[in-house]
């Protein structure tokens, strides 16, 4: 099948991938009454004694808005808002189909950070959380940071968060594959934008102690200029103060975890890593490696961002469960400890029976995952202080 030829023509059939119905009937005068004018004065007059009665008397308990502003959106840059739509409705949809979280897109005409921060806080209340959606670097940690410290509901960027939750599960899983310690390895990440950060914060939260971040002019070291995202990266990681490119960082890694551009690793650059070498490239559609090549030259496990290669990488292992996690306890916030339980959980439903260096991560149609992931959400939320049920 060509998906993109066929894809285009059922999105003009579908003429939209989402709707709103609604839960209530309105078939009489008795039900028009209740739903509405004069009933519905009696919880609205509710609400603005107990701000918090908004979560049990409307739909906000279980809606998050997908926002973007079109600046990255897919592998296709900055295409617009409009032009983002598709992609916010097609997540929307997996909100729905993979967590029974009702989510609707706003594509926002703006690459104001503050003009977006206020646009998003002010409409806040009528949301249970947030998802931020393919939203250019370094912008998108400036608003998610100003977000999170003004909302009262869960703010996440998807983009960072969801592929560092998944990325850390996949580590976990492949680090048994390979019989190695996570306090112990050596991991390399390419890639110093939203994913490659937030991959490399998260999998610190997981143990790791030994880390190099990448970008496009070699390993992240202090002293060297960088926006202030991987400045803040460069001064907890690479203790040794190691200076070179790719290559020279690769040399006895365990782990390369690649969020960057396609075909820049070679053969010879994955031969000089560690024996049992763990390698997750996940540029999309074209990895920084083949993974035919990258077995050949010997790594022991691979994951890629493509659902045609064993071990796909795929944020829809993640993000439907963490939100049913935290809209269940309304939680205030999407906190470490809770994307730390997430990967645990997810790394969890694979079987020491069923591990293998093909099989490292459950299959997104595995219906285990999204309850697994928001009761392992729900209690980091209760233990860590954030859930207010």
């Amino acid at each position: 099948m060509n998906y993109q030829e066929e894809s285009l023509r059922l999105h003009g059939e579908w003429q939209g991938k989402i709707e709103v119905i609604s839960r209530v009937p309105v078939k009489n005068k008795d039900d028009l009454s209740l739903a509405y004018t004069p009933g519905v004065a009696q919880p609205c007059l509710e609400i603005q004694k107990d701000y918090d009665r908004s979560f049990d008397l409307t739909r906000r308990h279980n809606l998050v808005a997908v926002i973007t502003d079109g600046t990255a959106v897919l592998g296709l840059g900055d295409i617009g808002p409009e032009a983002g739509m598709p992609v916010m409705e097609g997540k929307c949809a997996l909100f729905k189909a993979f967590g029974d979280v009702d989510a609707f897109p706003l594509c926002i005409r703006s690459k104001d950070v503050d003009e977006l921060v206020r646009t998003i806080y002010l409409i806040s209340g009528s949301f249970g959380g947030i998802n931020l959606e393919d939203i250019a670097a370094p912008r998108c940690f400036e608003i998610e940071r100003k977000l999170k410290e003004i909302c009262d509901i869960p703010v996440f960027h998807d983009d960072q968060h969801g592929t560092a939750v998944v990325v850390g599960a996949a580590v976990l899983n492949a680090l048994r594959v390979v019989g190695k310690k996570i306090d112990e390895v050596k991991v390399v990440i390419n890639g110093s934008g939203s994913a490659g950060i937030a991959i490399g914060k998260h999998l610190l939260n997981l143990g790791v102690k030994h880390l190099k971040m990448v970008d496009r002019y070699g390993i992240l070291c202090e002293g060297v200029e960088m926006n202030p995202a991987q400045a803040e990266m460069a001064a907890i990681t690479n203790p040794e103060k190691f200076s070179g490119k790719l290559a020279d960082a690769l040399k006895g890694a365990d782990v390369f975890v690649g969020v960057s551009a396609p075909h820049i690793v070679s053969k010879e650059m994955i031969r000089s890593m560690a024996e049992g070498a763990c390698v997750f490239p996940m540029a999309n559609p074209v990895p920084e490696i083949e993974p035919d090549e990258a077995k050949e030259a010997g790594a022991a496990v691979v994951g890629t961002g493509r659902s045609d290669h064993p071990n796909q990488i795929n944020n829809v292992l993640v993000f439907p469960g963490l939100f049913r996690g935290a809209l269940d306890v309304r939680a205030k916030d999407i906190n470490e400890p809770m994307k730390v339980a997430a990967s645990h959980a997810l790394a969890s439903l694979v079987s020491p029976e069923e591990l293998n260096k093909d099989y490292i991560l459950p299959y997104a149609f595995d219906k285990r995952v999204g309850p697994t992931v928001a009761a392992a959400v729900a209690q980091a939320a209760r233990d860590s202080g954030v859930a207010r049920l």
